[in-house]
Order: structure tokens, then sequence, then C-alpha cells
């Protein structure tokens, strides 16, 4: 009995979870491969391990002859008949040619083929575990980093957290104990890739999966995600029972809920939403607590016109443009949000004149300035006076009177000349 692979063996398959039978398969490769290398045996050769002594012989197929002339592919008729006593001149037979120091020699040289035999079984078993749990969400160790790169220990297999899958708000450290969102799982030669994320917007689906029975069970179904990672995330939720209200399920009684999805999410803030068929209704819903004056569609553009009033404006389109950005990611049309222009005080169309005449080119935005405060808004306006009409206002020299002059006039011809263009094309 070979005690000394009976206990690799069972040690194998005790701590690394390893059937026998594979690592079996695997000895018996790797000392094949030795065998041919090392020793001078028959060329058409058989490793044989006993499935329960662990006993290891050498067998070679050979071809019966009257007379040996390749001693390591034949044997004489002779010694063929103590292992087939009716064997006939010609025929080929298995026999064992196990030498003495076979099992010193065979060991010393497989062993580093028998653990990478070892190895690749326990990829093999680490993918065929992870294969079909792509999308699921997984708990591991932070083990090290590789550049930005995170790699996870998820105890039989070690996963990687790109830096584009980090969320970029937080901040991991070696032996930190995170959740993740398996992205993808692929055998590559090198063994199983299995790709985390915390940044993707299916990460906060599954978490909500999780906490809230309404959506595993269907009753509530979430219809859209736009997530912008360490953030804001935007989630558009419908109810299939008129009794259930989706996003009071999502919320959760005190919001115990959502609060846990957030602290989950190291505080990211999770806006609610109500899904509608009608875009309009479904766009209102979305910038809550905005609250919105008049909301148009414009199909031909895929655009959705948003007029507010102006102490809802920064609300509306939320920090650096965030929640308006959701809002198109989540309803899947262009946003356009402006305020009413009832709304617009003097001094901001004042404003505004002056910007829109400061564009033409030769006027610029000191000259804008003045012909504003005359009274002169347009190009338009500034062709229907008369040049002296021009040297009237502060400042203004028959140079600059001309200059404006001119300036308004290549523009109302260019902008004239588009204008007929666009005409004719139609």
């Amino acid at each position: 009995m070979n005690n000394e692979l009976l206990a690799v063996l069972e040690y194998m398959e005790r701590e690394r979870g390893i059937e026998r039978e594979t690592l079996l398969v695997a000895v018996e490769a790797a000392l094949l491969s030795a065998s041919k290398k090392n020793l001078e045996l028959a060329k058409d050769l058989r490793i044989d391990i006993n499935r329960k002594t662990c006993d290891i012989r050498a067998l070679a197929k050979v071809q019966v002859v009257e007379r040996v002339t390749q001693p390591h592919d034949q044997v004489d008729l002779a010694k063929a008949r103590k292992y087939k006593p009716d064997v006939k001149i010609g025929e080929i037979i298995e026999i064992e040619v196990t030498p003495g120091n076979f099992g010193r020699i065979a060991a010393q040289t497989a062993k580093q083929a028998i653990l990478h035999k070892i190895r690749q079984a326990e990829k093999d078993r680490v993918f065929e575990e992870y294969k079909d749990r792509a999308g699921d969400i997984v708990s591991g160790t932070v083990r090290r980093f590789e550049r930005r790169d995170v790699v996870v220990d998820l105890g039989r297999a070690e996963a990687v957290m790109t830096d584009r899958e980090r969320v970029p708000t937080e901040d991991y450290q070696i032996g930190d104990r995170i959740r993740a969102y398996i992205v993808s799982v692929q055998n590559n030669p090198q063994g199983p890739e299995i790709l985390l994320s915390r940044g993707h917007p299916e990460f906060v689906r599954r978490l909500f999966e999780l906490e809230v029975s309404e959506i595993a069970d269907k009753t509530v179904e979430i219809k859209g995600i736009a997530r912008e990672a360490g953030f804001r995330t935007k989630i558009a939720v419908i109810s299939h029972d008129q009794k259930v209200d989706p996003v009071g399920a999502c919320v959760g009684m005190r919001g115990m809920r959502v609060k846990n999805i957030v602290r989950e999410l190291s505080g990211e803030k999770i806006d609610i939403v109500r899904w509608h068929e009608d875009v309009k209704t479904y766009v209102t819903n979305s910038l809550a607590p905005a609250k919105l004056i008049r909301v148009n569609v414009d199909e031909a553009s895929h655009t959705v016109h948003v007029i507010v009033e102006a102490d809802q404006l920064s609300l509306a389109i939320g920090k650096k443009g965030q929640n308006a950005r959701l809002t198109a990611k989540l309803v899947g049309w262009k946003i356009d949000i402006q305020r009413d222009e009832a709304d617009v005080s003097f001094d901001e169309k004042v404003a505004r004149a002056v910007a829109e005449l400061a564009k033409v080119e030769g006027i610029g935005a000191e000259l804008a300035g003045k012909l504003v405060h005359a009274g002169f808004l347009t190009p338009e306006g500034i062709l229907a006076v008369e040049l002296n009409d021009l040297l009237s206002i502060d400042g203004f020299t028959e140079d600059i009177a001309k200059q404006v002059h001119t300036a308004a006039e290549v523009a109302f011809e260019r902008e004239h000349g588009k204008a007929e263009e666009t005409a004719s094309d139609t």
C-alpha cells in the first residue's frame, strides 16, 4: 500500500474539496509523462493506480515474438505465457514493466506536474462553482491591490474589481469586508477570472431585490435604473398589485429598507421614482420634488422641454446638472430645462440681450452694453436707423458707428441667408 500517496489524496480531498478520482487521473497522467522522459520503458505505456491501495504499476503493450530484438516493445513467448497462457506469436498483450526504483524516481520527477494538475483541478472547480453566478452579490475580503484594481478573496477563489468598477467615493483597505456584484466569469488559460463591481447599476437592482420582498416576488418591478456611482441613483418602479404602493414598498417602514441600501452604498443618495408609460408624467415624477410649470414633448428631436419657475431651476437641474442628467438616462429622452420667461427680471433680460449682441463679430461686449442701453437690441434694430442716430450714443465716434453698422449688416445678411437656405430645403 502506498501510504504516502494515500495521505496526500485524503488531505487534498478534505482540505481542498477536490475529488479523489480527479486527483488520481492527474497523478496517472503526470507519472506517465515523467516515465516517458526518464525511464527506458516501452513506447505504448500506461500507468495504473489501484483505487484502494494507491499502489502504482507501469503497464506496457508489447508484441509476442520468438526472438526479442526490441526489448522495450517485444516479449518472448515464454515470458508472455506467464501473463496469458494461451497467447500466440504476433499477439499484442499488456505486461507489467514497473522497475524496482520506479516509485522514487517517478515521484521526484512528477512532483511539479502533479501540483500543476492539482492547481488546474482547483481552477476548474472554481469555474464550475461560479460560472452561473454572474448577476449575484458576493461577500469577500480585500486581499491586495494591483495598481488601482482591488483583488478580493471570496474564500475558495479570488476575484478582481477593476478601477472602472470601483466607486470613486469609496476607499478600501486590506482586510476590509465588502459586498460586490459579479459582472462576469470567464475561464482563461491562466484560470477563472471573476470580475466584480460596486459601481454597476445592476448592483443597486440586486440590493433592492434582496431587501424588498415585493420586488423579489415580482409584485413590484424595477423598470429602470440610472446611476452615478457614489453620488446619486434614480430607480423607477411600478406595482402589479393595486393594493401595493411601489415607492412605499421600496422605502419600507420608517424608511428602513432604503436606509439599509444607502448604508451599503456608503451614503449614496437614492431617488425612488414611480414609473409611468406617459413620458410627461414620468419626467415629472423623476424631477420631483422640483415643481414644473409645463412639460412639452418634441418627438422629432426626442427631447422633453421642461419649464420651471426661477426658484425651482437649480432644484430641477441639480448639483452640476446631476438631477437632469440622471432623469435623461432613466427616461431615455433628452431633457431641456428652462425657467419661465415671464419670471425673468428686467436686468436679466438686458443681460441676455447684451450677451446675444456681443456675439456679433465687430461689436463685442463693451459696445453691445452701450447699444442695448440705448435701445438697440438686435442687428435688425441697428440697421433700421441712420448712422447719425448711432452717433448720439455715449462714447460713439463716426468710425465706431460705421464699424457697428457694418458688423450688423454682415450678421443680418448671414442670418437672412441661412433662413432662406432652410426655407428652400423644406
